[in-house]
């Protein structure tokens, strides 16, 4: 079991939280992409009211931890490792309600990378907690816009966790998937789970356009969310995200197991 103090000693450790890799400049770029209502860092999200700047950096430096001194403008920015663990302890209580009433589930995630064996942990536990954890939409093709123009993927599941892949790119059971913040995937297997008269899930939960997606069309979604992605940030102010855990999304995938035998632990589904 692993207590408080030692996962914030591997936050630390791991640069989850405290002083981070994804720079300051990168995290007030998106803010500002964000308050000119950009696509690309909206995530599906179609907030309810008009967030500026100002706004945006008050609600990160209160969500996330990073400076909200607006003269900072260049260098490191960081995450305060108390809002990491209060939103891991929420994000748990979510996951032992869904267990609790065995809802199905459906995961998804933009960083398979990174995040996959993440996912995957909390996956196995809810079905072995009596949870559907839902697969619909195996291999359908989505179309979506990158810096390159539109590109085709194909949806995939890989231990239950969703993820697009790009044509011709597929080892089985391997994580090779694109790195995506696009929330066409979660439309795209909702689409088809309600054409073809499936169990809808309760809850999602992934990441980026899995999570606002979802939260916009008003499913129960929680994930994980970088400093420069606001758009679940503002979600979780708006109602729409239930919970959105503050940590960065890139560093080793074997420095998340910890995060997910920690909240696997704190919803009692530990095995």
């Amino acid at each position: 079991m692993l207590s408080t103090g030692a996962l914030r000693a591997h936050l630390l450790a791991a640069r989850l939280a405290g002083p981070v890799a994804t720079p300051r400049e990168t995290n007030l770029r998106s803010y500002r992409l964000f308050a000119a209502r950009d696509p690309r860092v909206l995530l599906g999200l179609d907030p309810d009211r008009a967030w500026g700047e100002t706004d945006l950096l008050r609600l990160m430096a209160d969500k996330c931890g990073v400076s909200a001194d607006p003269d900072h403008v260049s260098g490191p920015d960081e995450i305060d490792p108390e809002r990491t663990l209060a939103a891991l302890d929420a994000f748990a209580q979510r996951l032992a309600g869904a267990a609790g009433r065995r809802a199905p589930v459906l995961f998804g995630t933009g960083h398979p990378h990174r995040l996959l064996g993440f996912y995957a942990g909390l996956a196995d536990a809810l079905s072995a907690a009596g949870c559907a954890v839902l697969t619909p939409a195996q291999g359908r093709s989505v179309d979506m816009a990158t810096r390159f123009g539109v590109h085709t993927y194909h949806l995939d599941y890989v231990r239950g966790v969703a993820l697009v892949r790009e044509p011709g790119v597929r080892v089985p059971g391997s994580a090779t998937g694109a790195h995506t913040h696009s929330p066409l995937p979660v439309r795209a297997v909702l689409e088809e789970a309600v054409k073809a008269r499936e169990v809808l899930p309760e809850l999602v939960i992934g990441d980026h356009g899995w999570v606002c997606g979802a939260g916009q069309l008003g499913i129960e979604a929680i994930g994980l969310a970088d400093t420069d992605d606001p758009a679940l940030f503002v979600g979780e102010a708006e109602g729409r995200v239930s919970v959105a855990v503050p940590l960065d999304d890139g560093v080793r995938p074997d420095y998340y197991g910890p995060l997910a035998r920690y909240v696997l632990n704190r919803a009692c589904l530990s095995r």
